[in-house]
């Protein structure tokens, strides 16, 4: 840099600039900490709490989103190694939406009454971003766009999501780039529809499990796939358990049956073939 451009980093317009900004600027606090609103009259104390567990989950589902996405862009690039970093990235990120209910189990079931009435039917069920990381994970249910043809932005967000490859259909296209022996309807069908397990998939996944040593990118990714699964699974089973503490087995407030739909979600698999594979090892 020219002595008569800039003398010193410090005096140059740009940095200037970056040294006149303030941490409140940058991270937006002003609107951050203005977005939680509590409904109940009186106000009730606790609504604070639960606004700010659903905020904070969105704001992590957000990053989810992010990073999955970006792991799916590393493996159409054949960049193994960076999409393993994303998708270790994301499994850290799961524990934390984990560990927060525990936080959310503070709240009793006297109390979350005196304010549960003002939800109306506002429920964590139409969350956008929770269906669209279902959604890149391999979710393909009928339903999955009907609650937000009222939302026209998510709509066609989560139709994009619904009409191209999930993550896992990109790992499959990955491996058949790398020569692995998969057929085409592995790796070209109607991304809309449910993928079923299949046995050429299980097959070639029981050679890298075999084999780790000889298939290292391959196995490394079907063990973060696994984190992914049981991640999930794990926060759907601590979700059941939060929302059965305070509610009992009352219907929730999106219309579902409560509890007993929620159970009924918990077992739900994206990556059969991994589990198939540890049988047949």
């Amino acid at each position: 840099m020219a002595a008569t451009e800039c003398d010193e980093r410090s005096s140059c317009p740009e940095n200037a600039r970056a040294s006149a900004l303030r941490y409140s600027d940058y991270l937006r606090l002003d609107r951050l900490l203005a977005a939680q609103r509590p409904l109940s009259d009186p106000p009730h104390p606790d609504e604070l709490l639960f606004i700010i567990q659903h905020q904070t989950s969105e704001l992590w589902m957000k990053l989810v989103l992010h990073e999955l996405m970006g792991a799916g862009r590393c493996l159409d690039a054949d960049e193994a190694d960076q999409s393993l970093k994303h998708l270790a990235r994301v499994r850290l990120v799961q524990r934390q939406l984990f560990d927060q209910w525990a936080v959310l189990e503070t709240l009793t079931p006297a109390e979350y009454a005196h304010f549960r009435d003002g939800l109306g039917n506002a429920s964590g069920f139409q969350s956008f971003q929770f269906r669209a990381i279902e959604c890149l994970l391999g979710a393909r249910e009928p339903g999955l766009l009907e609650g937000f043809r009222n939302e026209p932005p998510s709509h066609a967000q989560l139709r994009e999501l619904f009409e191209a490859p999930a993550l896992f259909d990109v790992f499959l296209r990955y491996l058949a780039r790398q020569g692995y022996a998969l057929p085409r309807h592995c790796t070209e069908r109607d991304w809309r529809e449910p993928r079923k397990p299949d046995e050429a998939v299980t097959r070639v996944l029981l050679e890298v499990y075999q084999q780790p040593d000889a298939h290292w990118a391959a196995y490394a990714l079907c063990e973060r796939f696994m984190d992914l699964e049981e991640q999930f699974q794990l926060w759907r089973f601590r979700h059941v358990r939060t929302v059965e503490r305070i509610i009992g087995h009352k219907p929730g407030t999106g219309g579902t049956s409560g509890v007993s739909y929620l159970e009924s979600t918990v077992g739900r698999r994206f990556f059969p073939e991994l589990i198939d594979v540890r049988t047949l090892l």
